[in-house]
């Protein structure tokens, strides 16, 4: 549980130093943060590949930041998803909208067209989280599992 919290609340740390140094023509700065989150949570994973895996991405570097913080998430305190799939959607549907709308209320993101902008963020999100529930069900590098070899100490997954 301690993991969880942790890993919930230093993801939102991170997410708004991404946002205000963003916003305030400091990328670098949010970047950095970010950076360091992400290698804090990889050499604490039991299988450190696998959340690289899930966390490599394309986009601006504080876009990126902002992505490897998120998929930090997937396997520690958003792993309650993933065996309710229906509720990942609909709090794809919310949440992925909702920080947007909070990037949007920082300067950090421009909205245009904020209703069309906002459906198609929630109709985004509302298939793309149940298949990141999925994907870092595959990919995950946090969960101790049974097969690993306690005599020779190497992983005997297949």
């Amino acid at each position: 549980m301690k993991a969880i919290i942790v890993n919930a609340a230093v993801f939102q740390i991170g997410w708004l130093c991404c946002v205000l140094a963003g916003a305030n023509h400091h990328p670098w700065l949010g970047t950095l943060t970010a950076l360091l989150i992400v290698a804090w949570h990889v050499s604490h994973a039991p299988w450190p590949r696998n959340e690289l895996l899930l966390i490599e991405g394309t986009a601006p570097h504080w876009i990126i930041a902002m992505w490897l913080l998120f998929a930090t998430t997937l396997n520690v305190s958003l792993r309650w998803l993933k065996e309710r799939l229906l509720l990942a959607t609909a709090l794809g549907a919310i949440a992925g909208p909702a920080a947007y709308f909070a990037g949007y209320k920082l300067g950090g993101v421009q909205i245009s067209e904020f209703t069309t902008a906002m459906t198609a963020l929630a109709l985004g999100w509302a298939v793309f989280m149940p298949l990141l529930m999925i994907l870092s069900n595959r990919l995950d590098g946090t969960r101790y599992q049974a097969s690993r070899s306690i005599t020779t100490g190497c992983d005997a997954r297949v």
